[in-house]
């Protein structure tokens, strides 16, 4: 009896494979479903991610920990700069905390790519509370690895 899984199908069509894409990446990615964090919206180059700011996300300012406003931009960075189903990692980040995040906010995460030549690729987030007021402002560097996230057996 083999063991053997054969691959999955890859979508031709780009938006069906970011979506694709985000759904496999989503399954294994255990921090991002530990924040509770949601993928709203897929597209090449594209995300958009939400957050809802938990009591246990709050510093002692009462206001949501930076390192929770990074991890929503840094989520929405990931699926956006992999939605191409090219393996690909941070190689560099900066953000930058305009307002405050209060508990209950609904955060969101857009992140659009603003280049992307060959292994390499700039992504900006911008990340707004449910008024739209802009919470930060995150620029992510990405370097695409070897492999892909669709399309790959599951014993690979």
């Amino acid at each position: 009896m083999s063991t053997h899984v054969p691959p999955v199908e890859v979508p031709a069509d780009p938006q069906e494979l970011a979506q694709a894409v985000g759904s496999v990446m989503y399954a294994g990615d255990a921090a991002t479903q530990g924040l509770d964090m949601k993928i709203e919206e897929m597209a090449p180059g594209y995300a958009r991610l939400t957050m809802r700011v938990r009591a246990d996300m709050l510093n002692g300012h009462k206001t949501c920990h930076g390192g929770f406003i990074f991890a929503l931009a840094d989520s929405a960075f990931a699926f956006s700069c992999n939605s191409r189903n090219v393996s690909t990692v941070a190689s560099g980040c900066t953000i930058d905390y305009l307002a405050p995040g209060f508990e209950g906010d609904m955060l969101t995460a857009v992140a659009q790519e603003r280049s992307l030549a060959g292994r390499t690729g700039v992504y900006d987030v911008t990340v707004t509370n449910q008024d739209g007021r802009n919470v930060a402002l995150f620029r992510g560097r990405s370097y695409r690895i070897k492999g892909q996230i669709v399309g790959v057996p599951a014993d690979a």
